[in-house]
Parts: structure tokens; C-alpha cells; sequence
């Protein structure tokens, strides 16, 4: 489902209204993106606060719903190219009985979209859970239609790889 509206209040109420509508979708795009909760809702709300200052902009030229998925989505580009710079360690410093920090729980589905690769990932997120056109999802990660097409299509041969999907469903 994709949002369009009529041409959108431009004002700070407008905004106010614009986010109260779609947090929690927003939010779970922005997790679903990171793979992580606390990126995601930092994502989320780097994303907002910087639609928020074009807002007037946005809402009375635009879709705010699509330039904010865009914004998600370059933001999380963004922000994984600053973290390939770090170095992974073998323990987390702040944990010293050397478990791992529990997770949320996970279905096995999830896990899986979780494992592809950032711009796969981006895809099947765009295509099944903002449920967006094959067209619409490229102008969003700002490739061609064909482009999209070949990398939906890795992801989904990956997808369908999982041992793990296999035995979960």
C-alpha cells in the first residue's frame, strides 16, 4: 500500500500530523532496514528531522511518504559506509561475562532479509513490506527498473537458499 494524498498541510501541524500517521510503519521500514532496532529508530529520526526542515517544500511539491522512504533509505546507505570503517571485536567491551546481548526475537524470515546484502535487503523491504511498484521502488533507491529487477531477483534466489526457511515454514 503507498501513500498519496492530496497536497499536504504545510504547516508545523501538518508535520505533527504527517508523523503520528506513519511512525510505526516508518519505524519498521527504518528497523527492517538497519536490521537493528536502536539504528532504526536513530535512522527514523535523523530521517525526520531533516524533512523536517524542507517540509514546507516537500509537502506542497511533493509526496512527503515517498521522499521520506528515500531519505531511509540513502540514510541507511550512508550510515552502513561509515561503519564498514570499524573494527569488529571479538566481545563487547561492556559485557564481562562474555554472553552475547540478547535480541529481540526474530522469526526465521526476518532473520534470513536480515543476512542479504544492504541494497537486496533495501529491495525486498521497499517491494513486500512498503508493498511498492517495481518502478516506484527503483525511483527510490534512485536505479533503473532493470537494475531493481536483477538485484529483487538475487535476493530472492537467496531467500529461497535459506536452510532455515526451509524447516520454518
Amino acid at each position: 500500500m503507498t501513500f498519496r494524498s492530496e497536497p499536504t498541510d504545510t504547516t508545523d501541524a501538518g508535520f505533527t500530523a504527517f508523523v503520528a500517521a506513519g511512525w510505526s510503519r516508518y519505524l519498521w521500514t527504518a528497523r527492517l532496514l538497519t536490521g537493528d532496532r536502536q539504528h532504526g529508530e536513530e535512522l527514523l529520526q535523523e530521517s525526520l528531522v531533516k524533512l523536517y526542515t524542507r517540509w514546507k517544500r516537500v509537502a506542497r511539491n511533493g509526496d512527503p511518504h515517498a521522499y521520506l522512504r528515500r531519505m531511509l533509505v540513502n540514510g541507511n546507505v550512508s550510515r552502513w559506509r561509515r561503519w564498514r570503517r570499524e573494527e569488529p571485536v571479538a566481545e563487547a567491551p561492556d559485557r564481562q561475562d562474555g554472553r552475547a546481548v540478547p535480541v529481540e526475537p526474530n522469526d526465521a524470515l526476518q532473520r534470513a532479509v536480515l543476512r542479504l546484502p544492504r541494497q537486496q535487503r533495501a529491495v525486498i523491504v521497499l517491494r513486500y513490506f512498503e508493498d511498492l511498484s517495481e518502478k516506484d521502488a527503483a525511483a527510490v533507491m534512485g536505479c533503473s527498473v532493470g537494475a531493481l529487477k536483477s538485484t529483487h531477483s538475487r535476493a530472492l534466489a537467496k531467500l529461497r537458499a535459506e536452510s532455515s526457511l526451509l524447516t520454518a515454514y
